[in-house]
């Protein structure tokens, strides 16, 4: 049946489901970071907190998109598996649609993903299939697909395109809404990872929309291919991969739209982890994961150099998910000190740069 034949049939009201979820969930917090060195120089932080999602994280969103486009496009069929290639928080948050919907789930990922992710997967009734890199994880989902003559919802391609950066309740809009009331509502930067590129993707979209002066940075890991991509425009470029779970990629991803970008910053591993740690002291004890660590250094960088210029203004950044998915690995000093080394020093460095 297509899915012209009957608007009223099971893919419209999987659609009403999802979108009476969407009524019954609130929009996250807005958190002011008080660093009184940067602040009595005019310039102010904010962490916006998609780890309060009903799944934990930023991916609740792309999930419900991804979902509401591939209903709408008539791709998904009562009792049709979806499949995804994921490095944890999209499947987690896909898990959860999937289970919404009644239809069976399979989160492709690779090994080294971290325990809570998977075990919130399975909670959510899914299944969990692991290969040994990250680049793996595409052919795989498409061979689990076509075996289960399923759906591939595949984020790495459509992200970028199934959110409205117009408008329409984006990350974007609820953003810049709640500065509206700030000391600078109009943030002087917005600082983002990338995995997929569709966050990126729908705040710079939104931002030159709107005609905002604000600036759009990546800051992206240690191993990831973006960063380069960004200078060169090489699409055939790849890497290893990144270290920090939930941004990076080994390939150029159609969804990173690299116009969109105004400045990326690489950031090494051992920075990523010891600005997590140094981020959550300074929200009072909030774990928050790697890739939030990541984005924590540029929001730095850049405010030391506005400092430099004697520019006042806002950087807004986002906390991706919670440091609790992460207390067997990156909150665990003897799987940190195997995996990365010291990181003592990076976290003493950045100590002495916000007292």
């Amino acid at each position: 049946m297509s899915v012209c034949d009957d608007p009223r049939g099971w893919q419209g009201w999987a659609v009403g489901q999802i979108e009476a979820d969407f009524q019954r969930s609130a929009d996250t917090h807005l958190i002011a970071c008080p660093l009184p060195r940067l602040r009595d120089a005019g310039i102010d932080l904010y962490f916006k907190d998609e780890s309060t999602h009903p799944t934990g994280s930023l991916k609740h969103r792309l999930a419900r998109s991804l979902f509401l486009y591939a209903l709408c496009n008539g791709w998904l069929r009562e009792g049709s598996t979806v499949v995804e290639a994921s490095s944890g928080s999209t499947a987690v948050s896909e898990a959860y649609f999937a289970r919404l919907l009644g239809l069976p789930f399979v989160a492709v990922m690779p090994k080294g993903t971290s325990a809570e992710k998977v075990l919130q997967i399975e909670r959510y009734g899914a299944s969990c299939a692991f290969v040994d890199h990250a680049s793996q994880v595409y052919d795989e989902a498409r061979r689990i697909a076509a075996r289960t003559k399923g759906h591939y919802i595949d984020q790495f391609t459509y992200a970028e395109r199934a959110t409205d950066w117009r408008g329409n309740n984006n990350i974007a809009e609820s953003m810049f809404a709640q500065m509206r009331r700030e000391r600078f509502p109009e943030p002087a930067w917005v600082v983002v990872g990338a995995g997929t590129g569709g966050t990126s993707a729908t705040i710079g979209r939104y931002v030159r929309y709107h005609r905002l002066k604000t600036r759009l940075c990546v800051a992206d890991p240690e191993g990831s291919v973006f960063a380069r991509y960004h200078a060169t425009g090489d699409t055939s470029l790849t890497s290893e991969g990144s270290r920090i779970e939930g941004i990076g990629r080994p390939r150029v991803e159609p969804s990173f739209l690299r116009d969109v970008v105004c400045r990326m910053h690489e950031v090494t591993n051992v920075d990523s982890v010891a600005a997590m740690r140094v981020l959550g002291d300074c929200l009072g004890g909030r774990k928050v994961g790697p890739s939030t660590g990541t984005s924590f250094v540029s929001v730095l960088a850049l405010a030391e150099e506005m400092r430099a210029r004697g520019e006042r203004g806002s950087i807004l950044s986002l906390i991706c998910d919670s440091g609790e998915r992460y207390l067997g690995t990156y909150f665990d000093p003897a799987w940190v000190a195997a995996t990365f080394g010291d990181v003592s020093s990076a976290e003493a460095a950045l100590l002495a740069r916000i007292a």
